[in-house]
């Protein structure tokens, strides 16, 4: 009995935990997807901390829409905001980034021989035309 309750207690963290791991994973994604959200990024990436409207400054949209873009970030964990006084910094945190790397990685085998038989094609057929050129 209590193996059947540590089987079926077991199953469940296991279950719970890949739930967990795909919606991070599906969120971290799903932010990744925007090129503002990327541009704020990037910009965190530079500099260790920045309010909101040093973030804001360079994009041709209103405070609100960078807000809900922050928002975005943060619910998939890739930015943590603190307030001080009147002012909100937000910085970058990596860890969803790194999960979604390795997630990736898992998959590079099906795409990396791909990608080297394109490159092999492309410079063959370079070649061909700069033979074809002469």
């Amino acid at each position: 009995m209590f193996d059947a309750w540590l089987t079926t207690r077991s199953c469940g963290a296991i279950l719970s935990y890949t739930v967990n791991y795909q919606d991070r994973l599906d969120r971290t994604f799903a932010a990744l997807g925007d090129p503002t959200r990327r541009a704020i990024l990037a910009r965190l990436e530079r500099k260790d901390g920045a309010s909101i409207s040093e973030l804001a400054q360079p994009f041709a949209i209103k405070l609100p829409a960078v807000m809900k873009h922050l928002d975005v970030l943060d619910d998939a964990g890739l930015v943590t905001r603190s307030k001080s006084g009147r002012t909100v910094t937000v910085r970058l945190r990596s860890q969803p980034m790194r999960e979604a790397m390795e997630w990736l990685r898992r998959y590079e085998h099906f795409w990396s021989g791909s990608l080297d038989r394109l490159a092999a094609y492309a410079e063959r057929k370079d070649a061909e035309a700069r033979r074809r050129g002469r």
